[in-house]
């Protein structure tokens, strides 16, 4: 998996990017084949935003956008929803291999 987190306006410290990156690292307990994870940071008027764009194979990029005051709030709120979007994937393909027409048994009366 490909990580790239990108600063714009703001200073990220090592433990900032630290948190980030092991954040992203818990994503792969879903089993979906994430190819990269691009992490856009800027500093607003009011805030942060932070932007995760995550690309998994064979669906579309998962786009997770947040702002917040504080960047580790931002950050927090930002993996929240990209976890639950991703286990929302995750259950969509689980579900989509299990129901198929060919695997039903048939009853004999």
């Amino acid at each position: 998996m490909n990580v790239q987190v990108h600063a714009k306006g703001i200073t990220l410290q090592p433990n900032t990017r630290a948190h980030i990156e092991s954040a992203i690292g818990s994503f792969s307990k879903y089993s979906l084949e994430i190819t990269s994870v691009n992490v856009h940071i800027a500093a607003e008027k009011k805030g942060v935003s932070i932007e995760f764009d995550i690309h998994v194979a064979h669906a579309k990029p998962v786009v997770i956008s947040q702002a917040d005051d504080s960047l580790d709030a931002a950050i927090d709120l930002a993996v929240d929803r990209a976890t639950k979007a991703l286990r929302r994937l995750h259950e969509k393909v689980v579900s989509h291999r299990n129901g198929s027409v060919k695997d039903l048994e048939t009853l004999d009366s």
